[in-house]
This record gives structure tokens, sequence and C-alpha cells, in this order.
């Protein structure tokens, strides 16, 4: 059996006719850039993360792009985050200007420890980027807390997390900006790249449209320099298709995670996710920890199990940043979690058939290792 990482081919069946009318209705239009799928897609995006206002760019990296140089965060600044991530975080922080400071996960979510956050805290520190890796939200309380009595900025990358919730709040609508990536792989993908910013702040919304389009306001008068990180309309036209099926998908994949928990039951060998008691995740993957990780990836893949590791080098470890003078050790889980963990077919047209097939062949690989 063949059973692919994500197949957005069985996605798009359900969706063909709406979404190429919806994408004809552009053609016809010849409003590519700025039109009215860009404001309708705000509006919606807004109202689904309840926060003022959401404004759409090109991809999540510019998303957390533009959320730096319109809150002035460049060079001479500190921002703390993540070593376990995907490089669009750190290499964000790297674009502007920024030093990006290192900490480390907790083991079980993969989410920043935020007991190791206060004492990376220099003066030069302007914010925190937390990383709601895997779908799942870092916990926000002790983030806001800390930002808060150091009067630090908080800028969510919720690339992996839109939809999923802490104590019933919505990702993105607990910093300063919340950041997503419409990338095609994710629960809410997009026909191309493309992003949002959404905050409560109606400045830096302003601030925010303003840099996605060279920092102009108005027509040809730049105050500031910005950059081009404008969403296209046939994206938001895409989008605004999904967008009414985005929560029945996060249901579907909670669905088959809990199949797979059941499967795994039991087999000290599989470690499955772990989701805090206060979070709703929207599995982005399904990530388990597994002995001879890459062994293992090796045996799915012959056996027609489309799987993937995020990630594994840790940021510390990545060549570019060697000179932030962090070495191997430093972040022990982190790079832990890089050696160990693998992701499975989490989509949610999966059958059980395939899931059960997935299961098995993992289950497989573990017991002979054993």
């Amino acid at each position: 059996m063949q059973v692919p990482l994500l197949d957005l081919k069985a996605q798009y069946a359900t969706l063909r006719e709406e979404t190429q009318r919806a994408v004809n209705a552009v053609l016809e239009s010849q409003y590519f850039v700025g039109g009215p799928e860009i404001q309708e897609l705000e509006k919606q995006i807004a109202a689904y993360c309840d926060v003022g206002h959401a404004v759409g760019v090109s991809s999540g990296t510019d998303a957390l792009i533009a959320s730096l140089m319109s809150l002035g965060i460049g060079h001479g600044d500190e921002v703390i985050t993540t070593a376990y991530t995907f490089f669009a975080t750190v290499g964000s922080i790297w674009r502007v200007g920024a030093k990006p400071v290192f900490v480390d996960i907790e083991g079980d979510t993969y989410n920043v420890d935020t007991t190791k956050i206060e004492a990376a805290i220099t003066p030069k520190t302007r914010a925190i980027m937390p990383v709601h890796l895997y779908g799942q939200l870092a916990d926000m309380t002790p983030i806001m807390e800390i930002a808060d009595k150091h009067n630090l900025l908080v800028i969510e990358d919720a690339a992996q997390g839109i939809g999923a919730t802490q104590n019933g709040k919505k990702a993105g609508s607990f910093g300063t900006t919340g950041c997503f990536s419409f990338f095609p792989s994710k629960n809410l993908g997009g026909l191309g790249d493309g992003g949002m910013v959404v905050t409560q702040d109606e400045a830096l919304a302003e601030r925010l449209r303003q840099c996605r389009n060279h920092g102009m306001n108005p027509k040809y008068y730049h105050q500031w320099v910005g950059g081009n990180f404008r969403l296209d309309s046939i994206q938001a036209a895409g989008l605004l298709v999904k967008m009414n099926h985005l929560e029945s998908w996060h249901a579907g994949r909670r669905a088959n995670a809990a199949k797979y928990n059941s499967l795994f039951a039991g087999l000290e060998q599989i470690v499955t996710p772990t989701i805090r008691d206060y979070n709703e995740s929207i599995y982005n993957q399904y990530i388990i920890r597994v002995p001879k990780r890459d062994e293992c990836r090796a045996f799915l893949q012959e056996s027609g199990v489309g799987c993937e590791v995020y990630y594994p080098v840790a940021m510390h470890q990545q060549e570019c940043f060697q000179s932030l003078g962090y070495k191997s050790g430093d972040f022990p889980q982190s790079e832990k979690a890089s050696q160990e963990t693998i992701a499975l077919p989490i989509y949610p047209e999966l059958t059980d058939e395939q899931i059960e097939y997935v299961a098995g062949k993992v289950i497989e690989f573990v017991l002979e290792e054993k």
C-alpha cells in the first residue's frame, strides 16, 4: 500500500469546482494585487482568530519579517526564540539584523521551555518569539507574564497553529502579533505561498499594511523602508474556499491522531504526542519518537509510507548561525528531538485502512528492533 505523507489531490478533489470558480473570478476581474478577495480573507481571519485586525502578506516568513520591521526591531536588538523550529523563525530575526537568542524546548511538547526564557533576557532583548510547533500552542501564560514584567514584545510564530487554542483562546491572539503561513502543506494551505499577520493594535496593523507595500503611504511617498510582502488575490480566493472547511479538517486530524494513539498504546518504544490539558492541537504534524529513527524512516519509505523528519538539525547547530557562539550540547532537548522524531501522515482524508497500515509498519519495525 502507498500512503503519502500528504495528499493534496484528495483534498482538491472535494473543492475542485468551487476553487476553479473562485480563481476564474479573479482572472476575469484581472485584479491580482490588493483585490476584494484580500480584504474579505483578512476580515474572516481576524474574526476566526478573535483579533481586531489581519494583514495578508506573501508568506509565513514574510509575516515574521514584516512584524519585526513594523515593530522597529533590528540591529543591536535581541529576540529570544526556540532552538528547535523551522528555519524561517530564526532566519527572519537574522534578516532584520537582530540577534537570535536560543532557549531549549520541553522534551514532550517540543515547544519552548518557558522556565528558561527569563535567564536569556539581557538589556538588548526586545521580543520573545514563541513557536506553536506541530499545531500545539506554547505555554503563553508565563510567556506573556515575562513579557509584561520586562516590557518585551511577543511575536507568535503560529505558522503551524491556525485554529489551535489554549484555554479556548486562539493562536495568534496572545502576542503583539501572530504570524501564519498558508504554505500548501498547512491545515489552511494556499495555491502557493501566502501568509497573514494578526494583531489587536490598530496603529500596528496600519504600519503592517504600509510595510507590505514598501512602506508607502500615500502612493509613492515613503516615510520608511518596507518590503514587497503583498498577498496575491488568487491566493486569497483559494483560501476563502478552504476557510469553510478548516474546522472539519482540524477535527479530522484530531480523530486520526486518536486512532494512531490507540493503535500505539502499550508500546513503550513509540512515544506519541503529548498535548497539554489546556491545549487543543490542530495536528499540523503527527510526531512520534522511535528508536533508530533514521532506520525506521528508511523502513517506512520502503514500505510505501510517506514520512518526514522535522527537523534533523537544531537551529544552534546550523552552519549559518555558528557566529552566535553556541555549540552542540547547549540545548539537549532540541538536539534529542532532532535525532529521534518522525512525522506520520495525518491529513483528514486518510482512511482507517491507511492509518492501520502506517501504524502496523511502525509497530513492525520497533518490534523487530527490540
